[in-house]
């Protein structure tokens, strides 16, 4: 039987009780013939704030052309996106993981309110990303997301730049590096346009990882914003969509565990960020699939690290795409017996299908082969331990330090320790422990990129060690372990950490510990109050009553 394309707008358009309904539509343009036809919400996060969605607005009237194109009535739909790159570093920041939530919230509302039979979902900043999934999931509408694109690398001194470069640029300024001038001079032209940070960071490992899940359209990501073939990638997902609706296809037929290890295989091979993990939990969550913390650095274990993209490489997005893009990893993870080939994808088409199309460009060396990967294992570690007994995640790009042991630096909130990094007092050997900074307790979870660019610009990046109960921006490199679970506001050994305990960062063995006898420990957990809340009331103070720890994803279910 055939999938009925109008299985929902019938009830909210159809029938003379519906007259009043078709009337306002009819007040901004819509035809009784368009009415008749399956409506497709067309959702993104367009706001004038950040370059990130910058070139949404245009892309989205591209895949509402394809939708008519193909026989349907597109509707836009706006919401919110918050810039990390623009709030990092300041109480702003704290908005961000919220607006990951709020943002889901925003399209399922609008896909139920108004009916939706379908929905393309574009997506741009790091958290719009799993957002979106997460909004297909709860609808489970036939759907696409498409990611707008990353922005091209900045030229300063005759070479590439990207947003990590000036982040690092802050330390080595503080550290009497860096002029004034030649600072401007970085931030002048380090983001060129319209699109999201452009390297391995949060924004390209979720667009890519989501490709590797199914739910986006095979080689669309690497595509850059201002890549001209990005108008046909928009007019083909307009297509797309209505033969996914034409077939009946759900998205949580497609998010399944296979695909969800597929996601977490390419983030590992590329050496992606740590947030893939909060978000794929998320992600999970919504799908109704089983994922745990430990998945993670199961399947990283097995997988090669073959990317050699930034932060922890030399590559950005743009350069992938011109070695080959998704498909000559997928090709790479499929000769290597780790991807599951049989994952299908919205495209109608298994994932090894789409990975034949590959054309790799002779002697590209972005993407690695596998008799020469830049680690054996791939890039994110879970670590335990008396300190994270829940867990923590950690970034292994290849080179960094496989053990540290060093005092701890004990700050209360991201400002203190940034203040002490810019006046020189983090030394060699330090272990900088960041805490009230997780879900709850911030409330946000906010990314410390800011310090942890401050100390590799500092020419820390190799000495010292940081761990909090916050998280950390894609461009985050050196030896740091966030999302310490539990947090802070909830009692866990982070927060029993005082200034010189002796803290150890042990890889091979996963552990997170605390050098502290348990008399001592359970003194110290006697006295511990919780701090006062930083909201009393409004979103933030919601999002805090409502939300699980980082263990979990974070999320407010």
């Amino acid at each position: 039987m055939a999938f009925d394309t109008r299985h929902r707008s019938r009830t909210l358009i159809d029938g003379p009780d519906r007259a009043p309904g078709r009337a306002m539509l009819k007040s901004i343009g819509y035809t009784t013939e368009d009415l008749r036809k399956p409506l497709v919400m067309v959702a993104h996060e367009w706001i004038g704030t950040m370059p990130c969605n910058y070139s949404q607005r245009a892309l989205a009237q591209l895949v509402m052309q394809g939708i008519r194109e193909a026989g349907g009535t597109p509707m836009e739909v706006n919401t919110v996106s918050i810039s990390d790159g623009v709030t990092m570093g300041t109480e702003g920041m704290k908005a961000s993981l919220i607006s990951r939530e709020l943002i889901a919230d925003s399209i399922e509302l609008c896909g139920v309110g108004y009916a939706f039979d379908a929905a393309v979902v574009i997506v741009g900043c790091d958290k719009t990303i799993p957002a979106g999934a997460m909004a297909l999931a709860r609808l489970n509408i036939p759907g696409v997301l498409l990611y707008s694109g990353s922005i091209a690398p900045g030229r300063f001194q005759d070479r590439d730049v990207t947003i990590q470069d000036i982040f690092e640029g802050v330390g080595e300024h503080a550290a009497g590096r860096m002029t004034d001038e030649q600072l401007e001079a970085l931030e002048d032209v380090v983001c060129p346009g319209a699109g999201a940070c452009g390297a391995q960071f949060t924004a390209n490992t979720m667009a890519t990882v989501l490709e590797f899940c199914g739910i986006s359209p095979f080689g669309s990501s690497t595509t850059g914003a201002t890549d001209p073939n990005k108008e046909n990638i928009g007019l083909a997902a307009g297509k797309l969509v209505m033969e996914v609706l034409a077939q009946g296809k759900l998205p949580r037929e497609i998010l399944t565990r296979k695909a969800l290890e597929n996601g977490i295989m390419c983030a590992a091979a590329t050496g992606g960020s740590t947030n893939v993990v909060l978000h794929l939990l998320a992600i999970a969550a919504e799908a109704g699939v089983e994922l745990d913390i430990d998945d993670f650095d199961e399947i990283s274990e097995q997988t090669p690290l073959i990317g050699d993209l930034r932060p922890g490489g030399q590559y950005v997005a743009l350069d992938w795409d011109a070695a080959g893009g998704t498909p000559l990893l997928a090709t790479r993870l499929l000769e290597a017996g780790l991807l599951h080939g049989d994952v299908m994808t919205v495209t109608g088409k298994t994932i090894a299908e789409e990975a034949s199309t590959v054309v790799e460009t002779p002697g590209q060396n972005v993407i690695r082969s596998l008799n020469k990967p830049l680690k054996e294992t791939g890039g994110l570690v879970i670590m335990k331990g008396s300190l994270a007994p829940l867990g923590s995640v950690i970034k292994v790009a290849g080179h960094e330090r496989m053990t540290h042991r060093g005092p701890a630096r004990v700050f209360e909130r991201e400002e203190d320790s940034m203040a002490a990094v810019l006046a020189g007092e983090i030394k060699a050997g330090d272990v900088v422990v960041i805490r009230n900074e997780g879900p709850k307790g911030g409330p946000g979870m906010r990314e410390m990129l800011g310090v942890t660019a401050a100390l590799v610009g500092e020419g820390l990046g190799e000495t010292v060690a940081l761990l909090t109960d916050g998280r950390f921006s894609g461009a985050t490199r050196g030896l740091m372990a966030g999302h310490v679970a539990p947090e802070a506001a909830d009692g866990g050994p982070i927060a029993l950490v005082h200034e010189g305990d002796i803290i150890e960062f042990d890889i091979p063995n996963r552990e997170l510990n605390l050098d502290v006898a348990d008399e001592e420990l359970a003194a110290r957990r006697h006295d511990w109050r919780p701090s006062q809340p930083n909201y009393e009331t409004g979103v933030f103070a919601k999002y805090a009553r409502l939300v699980s720890g980082a263990e979990l994803g974070a999320i407010t279910n």
